[in-house]
């Protein structure tokens, strides 16, 4: 939460009261947009961090950089997540830890699947690209040591993982709050060599 709110802050050094108001936004706006998605408005937010909504826009540039600032942090940890995953002694493992991270982000963040999807209308693009480039990086590691079923790409392995975070319902069936980690292993079954 740190990295959103130094971005919220732009350097300036607010008081500490304004500086918790700022720390409660950005604790409200993370929770607004895992279970809203980034249709929540300002004021949804502000109710949230029990703040009014004048405050809210004191304390932030607006809506969107709030959002940008709490999915760009989201986004990161998912590079760093990455990046560890590839400096990782054993690519199988590694992989399979990270996919599980990956994936539970994803699953618990309507927003965070809305931004890698590209909808929402964020800022975020220049962060995704280092994403996709942080797991391209990832996936080449796998092909060269002989982890990843010959034939795949990054592309294929991405949207595989992406398929991963289940709808609700299908089949008139309801999916259990874990029904992601039992699809995980299915697909990470599938892709290793």
């Amino acid at each position: 939460m740190q990295t959103a709110v130094v971005r919220l802050l732009d350097g300036a050094t607010p008081r500490a009261d304004a500086r918790r108001n700022v720390e409660r936004l950005v604790t409200a706006a993370r929770a607004a947009v895992d279970e809203v998605g980034t249709a929540v408005t300002a004021h949804e937010i502000a109710r949230r961090a029990g703040v009014g909504i004048g405050t809210f826009y004191r304390r932030v540039p607006s809506r969107d950089a709030l959002l940008e600032a709490v999915l760009a942090g989201a986004i990161d940890e998912m590079i760093e997540l990455a990046r560890g995953a590839r400096a990782a002694d054993d690519a199988w493992p590694a992989f399979c830890s990270f996919a599980e991270d990956y994936v539970r982000l994803r699953a618990t963040s309507c927003g965070l699947n809305e931004a890698l999807a590209g909808a929402g209308g964020l800022a975020l693009s220049d962060r995704i690209g280092e994403l996709r480039n942080e797991f391209r990086r990832l996936v080449r590691r796998l092909q060269a040591t002989g982890a990843l079923r010959e034939g795949l790409t990054n592309r294929d392995v991405a949207f595989a993982l992406a398929g991963v975070v289940p709808q609700t319902r299908t089949l008139g069936l309801t999916a259990g709050p874990a029904q992601w980690r039992t699809t995980l292993r299915i697909v990470l079954d599938g892709v290793r060599a």
